[in-house]
């Protein structure tokens, strides 16, 4: 097993249920999960939603994400009889069947999903996380991209340094860019 990618794949796994918590405070719980796909240190996220996310719902979602993620909430899983998951309001996702007992992945006190998926042991773990895409799919599912560790540091810094050039080349200041 390559470690760092492991390492990578969980950060951005984990990411994907702090990042359905955000979507679904910021943009209803209608926002439900269509699918997804994890890669190191990336991840493509498919919800349900009529229309595109305006630029505030993006920052807003962009935001509780890195909020969970700065408070370092303990990550744990355990296997429960799937009536006590679903008393203790465990999401359960696509309508799938599950068995009982099922694992049952808890993230602070904001998230409680059933996953089989390898995850970090606290939020803090994710890292970075920068949400860099978000398109439609289909009519009514959206998708979201997002980086997360190492991945979201090296696009943060890359940006920085267009932007620098674009101010050096403009003769202006960074903040009068668009301007």
């Amino acid at each position: 097993v390559d470690e760092g990618r492991r390492a990578a794949i969980r950060r951005a796994h984990s990411a994907t249920h702090i990042l359905h918590h955000a979507l679904q405070k910021t943009v209803g719980l209608h926002a439900q999960q269509q699918g997804s796909k994890v890669d190191a240190d990336w991840l493509r996220f498919d919800f349900t939603n009529q229309q595109a996310l305006g630029d505030e719902q993006v920052e807003a979602i962009e935001s509780i994400v890195c909020e969970k993620v700065r408070l370092a909430a303990p990550v744990s899983w355990k296997n429960v009889r799937l009536a006590e998951a679903r008393q203790a309001g465990a999401m359960m996702l696509f309508g799938e069947k599950y068995p009982d007992p099922v694992r049952m992945v808890s993230m602070g006190d904001f998230s409680k999903e059933l996953c089989g998926g390898t995850h970090v042991s606290n939020t803090g773990d994710v890292g970075e996380f920068e949400l860099i895409a978000e398109e439609s799919v289909s009519a009514g599912t959206r998708r979201v991209v997002a980086l997360t560790g190492q991945r979201a540091t090296q696009h943060r810094a890359d940006t920085f340094q267009q932007l620098q050039a674009l101010a050096k080349a403009l003769n202006c200041e960074l903040g009068q860019v668009v301007e």
